[in-house]
């Protein structure tokens, strides 16, 4: 509606960046040391390789650039990495300010970003046509898509072209993909079904976002991945898990970690399988049963909803000398670790460094050793940061897009119950918020009544109409 896109637009984001105290601005040293950094491109010249970039429309940090072909009854997949390591002096202004940020966070107006654009988006980014340095891995994969060798260097690089998710999709449907990523559907579901045969947990539910409307305001929607995006995934998954694996072998590193389970927390879900039309044998994991359920489907929808409740708990894990001892990520099902996003996350640009340095047979530099024990800490208070202004941001655009309709009643689907109230999903508007009403049926369509829109407090409340309450 006209009002609220108007009151959304004045609005802005600027409140809820002020109230998490996101720094919006680099320091004038920092500036000058990113403008003035000029790294020496790495002897070994792999520009050879016909590198792409695969990003969402509109991308200017492009932290990964990649190239899959056959090779020896299998694959090769050359994944070259933005060398983050050799723009940043260790200790420098912006190094430090690097920490305080910890990453990049997307907001619907602006990117404020873990590096000066100068970097970013510039000379540390893999744009197309540009010799970059890069840490170049080279994972060679069987015929199953089983990691039969890794080696992991520093090269130049050159990306042959920028290409984006909704357009290699068609691509692809049409038969007619780029020849650098012809193989990603191919190796992306030898990937996928190697996860179902770990065991691993994916959700693939649709996100909720703030996107443009036609009038130049905001409005939300969900966007289901496409299948390109979930291909895509993998070959970051692969590289982490490859990561993950040199640095247990290093006896160093950074892992991403997630404890399994409680079998508390998956008897709990799978009391809820049978109304929800869940079908869960005795004895299968739970990680196969999500892999089978259609998130277009109500009831698998609020199933998988509540699966979330397993992923929780994710954090890093530092050690040196001896491996954790729980080093897993129980949502991957191995030990996974972040390499693949240095421009974006502060992490990875250590965790590359510890890779480099094993695959060479010479020590860790000692500035990343000196850092690995503070990388947790930055890191989990750097997500608690993301998230939440990712939160506040949609209850923001929430509340303003159904300002002024308190009373109207909506169609939603039951996400969340409980014995005081639970959650609910609307799909016109996209809104997912509170409903003030106990023991909700989980996974069913129920019409409910809008009781509160603040935009002020970010707040939006429903309550489930009775049927003889309807009007």
């Amino acid at each position: 509606m006209p009002t609220s896109r108007i009151r959304v637009t004045q609005l802005g984001f600027d409140a809820v960046r002020r109230e998490f105290e996101v720094p919006l601005e680099f320091s004038g040293a920092a500036l000058r040391e990113a403008a003035q950094a000029a790294p020496k491109l790495p002897q070994d010249d792999a520009t050879h390789i016909p590198l792409v970039t695969l990003d969402p429309q509109g991308s200017r940090d492009l932290d990964q650039a990649m190239h899959l072909a056959r090779h020896d009854g299998g694959y090769r997949v050359s994944y070259a990495i933005a060398d983050v390591a050799a723009f940043v002096e260790p200790g420098g202004a912006l190094d430090v300010e690097t920490w305080d940020r910890g990453v990049t966070i997307y907001c619907p107006d602006l990117r404020v970003p873990l590096h000066p654009e100068v970097i970013c988006e510039g000379a540390g980014s893999l744009l197309p046509g540009q010799v970059r340095p890069a840490v170049l891995w080279q994972i060679d994969l069987d015929g199953s898509g089983e990691v039969v060798d890794v080696a992991v260097r520093r090269a130049r690089v050159q990306s042959t072209a920028q290409l984006d998710y909704p357009s290699v999709q068609s691509t692809v449907d049409s038969g007619a993909p780029h020849p650098s990523l012809a193989l990603l559907p191919e190796i992306g579901a030898l990937r996928l079904q190697l996860a179902e045969r770990r065991h691993a947990i994916e959700l693939n539910l649709p996100d909720q976002e703030v996107v443009p409307d036609s009038s130049g305001g905001w409005t939300l929607a969900f966007r289901a991945q496409l299948p390109v995006e979930i291909w895509n995934a993998q070959i970051s998954l692969l590289t982490g898990m490859c990561a993950a694996d040199i640095m247990l072998s290093a006896g160093i590193g950074v892992l991403r970690t997630l404890p399994p389970a409680t079998q508390g927390d998956v008897d709990r879900l799978r009391a809820l399988a049978p109304a929800l039309d869940v079908d869960w044998p005795a004895d299968t994991p739970v990680g196969d049963v999500l892999a089978v359920l259609n998130p277009n489907n109500p009831k698998h929808a609020a199933f998988l909803d509540e699966a979330g409740t397993l992923l929780r708990g994710a954090g890093y894990t530092d050690f040196d000398g001896v491996p954790p001892e729980q080093p897993l990520h129980a949502g991957v099902a191995a030990a996974y670790a972040h390499v693949t996003a240095p421009l974006r996350r502060l992490v990875d640009r250590f965790g590359s460094e510890i890779c480099l340095a094993h695959a060479a047979g010479e020590p860790t530099p000692g500035w990343v050793r000196d850092a690995l024990a503070r990388l947790p800490k930055a890191m989990a208070a750097a997500d608690r940061r993301a998230a939440a202004v990712e939160r506040a941001v949609v209850e923001a655009t929430e509340a303003h897009v159904l300002a002024g309709r308190v009373g109207d009643e909506f169609d939603a689907v039951v996400a969340e119950t409980g014995p005081e109230h639970g959650t609910v999903t609307l799909a016109v508007p996209a809104v997912r918020a509170t409903c003030d009403t106990p023991d909700l049926p989980l996974g069913q369509a129920v019409r409910v009544r809008l009781t509160v829109a603040e935009p002020a407090e970010r707040r939006v409340r429903f309550v489930r109409v009775s049927d003889g309450d309807q009007r």
